[in-house]
């Protein structure tokens, strides 16, 4: 029986009250990897009813960024707590509605509790600067001002981390909240609220509308008393929300599309690379901003990694996600199913070599969902669309190549530019692909995925406008005196596991490093 216990119609959350859809229209919740099963049905929202959830922030933010951060900070600590006692129950409920395991939900969950604790934290660290001033009997500082109302539009790949990652640091700043989440995945943030409300949240500070970009978004964005808009989402998507915030100069926070790519030189830890392979590129069914979707191979190395890699994906289990044997849940829904199987049929029409999988999975229980299978292309050429197009789906084309350059050209070949990962021992080359590598995460000996909350997020090109957490303060929600400060690209380096210190033999080759990522302050 779960903890936090909801009833199938659910309601908008404006004022501190669940209110119905002004327009009483509602859509359905469904179990991906069992259509036939409603998780719960939620309000169709308009206009109207992102109008009274604005009015409801406006009214409580002149309360809210009045109270001390540090007692903002308690009322997110003791969510953190709640969250934490309730972690397996939002795990089981998040994998109903979105598909991904419970291995991968427990993670999900796992970090709004980090980023919950982490911006409780920051309720005692919104520092100010004390600068000299250039003239006698004059005191000069900076201090941290809310932006006000902030509207919030998340995704439905990770539907309790990402609200968190927006959710937490707005609130922390003293700002309000407006969020509108995925309608794919709309019980997830429900029971995020529900924990802020039990954790003592005032009135009107976090509101809900459910619903469907163009009816409950696109107002939201638009609307003149929103100080800023945090999206995450489609590039596509990210454009119409940059114009629409434009004509009014409304700061604007943009994370979306990536097409990822693992290097793996001919020195690699091939079982290491394997796995790195693996999991970014087939974990979340493929469904992730960071997914490894592309994999470029040295040719020297290229023919036993390929077989080792598809014997190793062919055994990968596919199914319901509460199944704990289950390592691949389904699509989040059918047209993603279709997506990723049109595709499927663009690889195999400009001649890439299928090896593993290419087909919906659809044997036994699988044909209730919207199940594909992993899938790998190999002999892929870098201008083919499935090597430059984003899929977001279980599809992972393999590039052979000759050089350390030739790889360089390859990875940065693409209009996107979040996260990049190289397999190898040598440090000259990790070092170089960290400086040349044309994305805002690059890790080492890892996968493309595994960010952590107290490191910037996020990516270049048409992969968004900025990182959406940052080591010195919280992200995007607060300014110096109402100013935006600007600096130059910093990296911030971390070493994940318990490792031995960083050593290298005279042959350049890294010594006791098993994993080592970089995540460029944008």
């Amino acid at each position: 029986m779960a903890t936090v216990a909801v009833p199938k119609f659910h309601k908008n959350f404006i004022n501190g009250e669940w209110v119905e859809a002004r327009s009483g229209r509602s859509f359905e919740d469904r179990n991906p990897a069992n259509f036939s099963e409603l998780v719960g049905i939620f309000p169709a929202s308009t206009q109207q009813d992102v109008n009274d959830a604005v009015d409801a922030a406006k009214w409580a933010f002149a309360k809210w960024r009045l109270m001390p951060a540090p007692r903002r900070a308690e009322i997110l600590y003791r969510a953190a707590e709640i969250l934490v006692k309730r972690k397996e129950d939002l795990a089981r409920d998040m994998t109903r509605e979105m598909g991904k395991p419970l291995s991968e939900t427990r993670g999900d969950v796992q970090e709004a509790i980090d980023m919950t604790y982490y911006m409780a934290g920051e309720g005692r660290r919104l520092f100010g600067q004390t600068v000299p001033s250039e003239l006698p009997n004059k005191s000069a500082m900076s201090v941290r001002d809310p932006l006000g109302v902030v509207g919030l539009i998340t995704p439905w790949n990770f539907p309790m981390a990402i609200p968190s990652w927006k959710i937490m640091p707005a609130l922390i700043c003293g700002n309000t909240v407006v969020i509108k989440p995925a309608e794919d995945t709309p019980l997830s943030t429900h029971n995020l609220v529900q924990i802020l409300i039990e954790a003592g949240l005032p009135v009107g500070v976090v509101n809900v509308v459910y619903g469907m970009g163009p009816e409950s978004g696109a107002p939201l964005v638009a609307h003149e008393d929103v100080a800023a808009v945090s999206f995450t989402g489609s590039t596509e998507t990210g454009r119409f929300v940059s114009q629409a915030c434009a004509p009014s100069f409304k700061p604007c926070h943009l994370e979306m599309g990536g097409k990822n790519i693992i290097i793996v030189m001919d020195d690699a830890n091939l079982e290491l690379a394997i796995e790195g392979a693996v999991w970014g590129g087939f974990g979340t069914s493929g469904q992730r901003c960071t997914a490894a979707s592309r994999v470029a191979v040295h040719k020297k190395v290229y023919r036993e990694f390929l077989d080792r890699f598809a014997q190793r994906v062919r055994s990968l289990r596919i199914g319901d996600g509460l199944d704990p044997e289950t390592e691949i849940g389904p699509l989040i829904n059918e047209t993603q199913l279709q997506t990723v199987m049109k595709y499927v049929e663009i690889g195999k029409s400009e001649l890439a070599r299928l090896v593993v999988g290419g087909h919906r999975a659809e044997s036994g229980n699988l044909a209730k969902g919207w199940f594909h299978e992993p899938t790998i292309f190999a002999d892929v050429h870098p201008a083919m669309r499935i090597a430059q197009e984003e899929i977001f789906g279980p599809v992972v084309a393999l590039l052979p190549f000759d050089s350390f350059d030739e790889a360089l050209d390859i990875a940065n070949q693409v209009k996107y530019g979040l996260s990049a990962s190289i397999y190898t021992r040598d440090v000259n080359q990790a070092y170089r692909a960290m400086r040349d590598l044309e994305t805002g995460i690059v890790y080492v000996n890892a996968p493309t995925i595994g960010a952590e909350i107290q490191l910037p997020f996020g990516g270049t090109k048409n992969t968004g406008n900025g990182a959406t957490a940052r080591l010195e303060r919280p992200p995007s929600t607060s300014t110096p005196n109402g100013r935006r400060s600007i600096s130059t690209t910093q990296t911030a380096c971390s070493v994940r596991r318990s490792i031995p210190p960083i050593t290298a033999d005279r042959k350049n080759r890294f010594v006791g490093l098993d994993v080592f990522f970089c995540f460029r302050d944008l």
